[in-house]
């Protein structure tokens, strides 16, 4: 499955349209304005176990690093994909 993911700039979110149901992955910039707090992943309970969280996960880390912003993984859901994908090690803030 292609996922449609589209960043939503004025709401500070990644997000994706499935089968009428959104998920999310949420975010604040820091006050420096190169850092990216990504705080909350939601897939709805209809959607889980077909990698739409993971996809949403990937997708706003490439965006980072396309970007050259640093991250912070809050969020316990990319906390642990950055561990499953340690290539994006390199962008979480210290």
């Amino acid at each position: 499955m292609t996922l449609a993911i589209t960043h939503d700039k004025d709401h500070n979110q990644f997000m994706v349209i499935v089968e009428g149901k959104t998920a999310t992955l949420k975010y604040s910039i820091l006050a420096d304005e190169k850092t990216l707090d990504y705080y909350s992943t939601y897939v709805p309970s209809e959607l889980r176990g077909r990698q739409i969280g993971q996809e949403l996960a990937k997708f706003a880390l490439d965006f980072a690093v396309d970007n050259g912003y640093q991250v912070i993984p809050t969020c316990s859901f990319v906390e642990q994909f950055i561990k499953r994908n340690p290539e994006y090690k390199k962008i979480v803030a210290s």
